[in-house]
């Protein structure tokens, strides 16, 4: 019963629709024990040849009336009680949903993607059934099998009541026991499910990779093994969920046999009529339910109770990305200066950057290079506030970027990721993702400047072409150009390009760095690349290693230093002209 104190805020919010959904879930009830009592009535004037048409049909109109009454009041508590159920799984799932959206990288880090799945769809839905088919079952099983027994008492005799509910205590026991192992059997099977769900997401991700290298049997006999490990767990839980019918069919045998025996031993006795003996009898089938459904309450109970704590778990995760109070509400703009002193990752004992200082004019050009793995991608993601445990400061406009907003800072930032990511959608909502109500002619405007335009016009349905999941259908240059397109159409004060131009042919890239030169004169810009050719134009490079500068300066300062960036240089210029030469 734990769940329903750990609900309890909201049936607190919708208690209006519980108790007119309980209400008319108990009137039902008690309705429930008018036919039974009338069945007697009538067996009994027709064994004393007392009945008569006119009361044949009072009574037959009184049934009628009472089938109508529950109709309408079923569909009441139907409509309030599920209802209000719907709304539980809504505002969780909305909360959830937002609680991904503003959690950090340690976050997504430490939970993989299948497991957040299966906690937004299979735990919510075992919560939902807790506020709807929970409330229900325990209302119901409560109510109908306590009228029963007051009405078994009433109507007939409580010493034959008393007798009769002798074998109820066994079911008390045995639901408790079941009850306990069953929640953490369904927190295991749940947790097996999160492991498929992962894997199928990320088998369907990189199917691709799998056929490439033939792993297509290797990947589906590690499935099978996950699926077979959920299949022995599941089956857990149904072994414990099957085992309370029998219980509660051997108790209600138990109930019957005693109630002949004892019932007809009364009626000899004429302490009970037969009439009584019958409508007792219908009372004790009325009670099955009530008794099945306290086996079902436990089961949802203790279903909603694990997945509930496992949602929980993942909503008082804090992310260490926090707003400061009375944080900087206007779009950063202005000089960035970057001086990093230490930087790890989370559980890292390694530094990934060490003195890394460098200053950034508004306008003004800066290119990153350096091998992979130097850090160069770390300093963007702490530039875009992805981690703020840092020993250093970062300014922009003369503010520490902890200072704004979240908003305030990132809607001034165009950020082109070596990942690309494209949602399934059209080639120009994909562009204008960032800026919905921008207009085609804006559209085209970014198309043109990162040469994709072309491309486009000539994909037979233009820019409505829908680029399938994650940009599928399109090459990795179109899609890192359309990546760069989409950061344009909300022309930032500061664009990052982590490798961006990496799958495009030396040509295209130079027009894109063209263009970018002339429309962003007065913006600031980053370019991190592998290839020389890339940031050859910034007014300042520097080259990490290690996580440290070990080189800067503009181009041809870097190459008089005849150091890493001179050697690289020359090896890309060489490779240049082979390629060049072998076309």
């Amino acid at each position: 019963m734990q769940i329903f104190r750990k609900l309890g805020w909201f049936f607190k919010e919708e208690r209006k629709s519980y108790i007119i959904g309980v209400t008319s879930l108990v009137i039902v009830s008690m309705l429930q024990i008018v036919s039974p009592r009338i069945i007697g009535i009538v067996i009994d004037e027709i064994a004393d040849k007392t009945l008569t048409a006119k009361r044949l049909i009072m009574w037959v109109s009184i049934v009628v009336g009472v089938a109508i009454l529950q109709y309408i009041l079923r569909y009441v508590w139907r409509t309030n009680i599920w209802g209000s159920a719907a709304k539980l799984e809504k505002s969780l799932r909305k909360q959830l949903f937002h609680h991904f959206t503003v959690m950090d990288n340690v976050f997504f880090q430490k939970y993989r993607t299948g497991d957040l799945m299966a906690h937004a769809t299979n735990d919510l839905s075992a919560i939902q059934n807790v506020a709807g088919a929970g409330i229900l079952t325990f209302a119901d099983s409560l109510v109908n099998g306590g009228v029963t027994i007051i009405a078994m008492i009433l109507f007939v005799d409580w010493r034959l009541t008393l007798i009769a509910l002798l074998p109820l205590p066994l079911l008390a026991f045995t639901s408790r026991k079941l009850g306990s192992e069953l929640h953490g059997a369904f927190r295991k099977s749940q947790e097996a499910f999160s492991t498929i769900n992962d894997k199928t997401q990320e088998s369907i991700t990189g199917i691709k990779v799998i056929k490439t290298f033939g792993q297509e049997r290797e990947d589906m006999e590690d499935f099978q093994e996950k699926v077979n490990d959920a299949i022995v767990k599941v089956n857990r839980v149904n072994v414990l969920d099957a085992l309370f019918d029998p219980i509660i069919t051997l108790i209600i045998g138990l109930s019957y046999i005693l109630t002949i025996i004892v019932g007809g031993t009364f009626i000899m006795k004429n302490v009970i009529t037969i009439g009584q003996l019958i409508t007792f009898i219908d009372y004790i089938s009325m009670l099955i339910w009530p008794m099945f459904a306290i086996g079902r309450l436990f089961n949802v109970l203790e279903r909603g109770s694990a997945s509930y704590d496992r949602v929980q778990e993942l909503l008082h995760e804090k992310s260490h990305i926090v707003e400061r109070e009375g944080a900087i509400q206007e779009v950063a703009k202005g000089q960035l200066n970057f001086d990093m002193s230490s930087f790890r990752y989370h559980d890292d004992e390694v530094e990934t950057l060490k003195n890394v200082q460098f200053k950034i004019e508004e306008g003004s050009t800066l290119g990153i290079v350096g091998k992979t793995g130097s850090g160069k991608t770390t300093i963007m993601k702490l530039l875009l506030r992805e981690y703020d445990e840092y020993e250093g400061m970062i300014t922009f406009g003369g503010h520490d970027i902890r200072d704004y907003s979240l908003d305030a800072l990132l809607n001034s930032i165009g950020y082109v990721p070596q990942d690309h990511f494209l949602f399934s959608m059209t080639i120009r909502d994909n562009i204008r993702f960032a800026n919905p109500e921008g207009s085609q002619g804006e559209v085209e405007r970014a198309a043109e400047l990162t040469a994709i335009h072309d491309d486009i016009v000539d994909m037979p349905k233009g820019y409505d072409t829908m680029v399938g999941e994650r940009g599928v259908s399109l090459s990795g240059g179109q899609k890192q150009r359309l990546s760069i397109a989409r950061a344009l159409m909300i022309n930032p004060e500061l664009l990052i390009l982590d490798d961006a131009l990496s799958a495009v042919d030396a040509k295209t890239e130079e027009r894109i760095l063209s263009n970018l030169k002339t429309i962003r004169g007065d913006k600031t810009t980053i370019i991190a690349a592998h290839r020389i050719s890339s940031v050859m134009h910034a007014q300042e490079i520097i080259v990490v290693e290690d996580g440290q500068i070990v080189e800067r300066g503009n181009h041809d300062e870097l190459i008089a230093l005849n150091g890493w960036y001179a050697k690289m240089y020359d090896q890309q210029q060489l490779e240049a002209k082979i390629e060049g030469g072998s076309d």
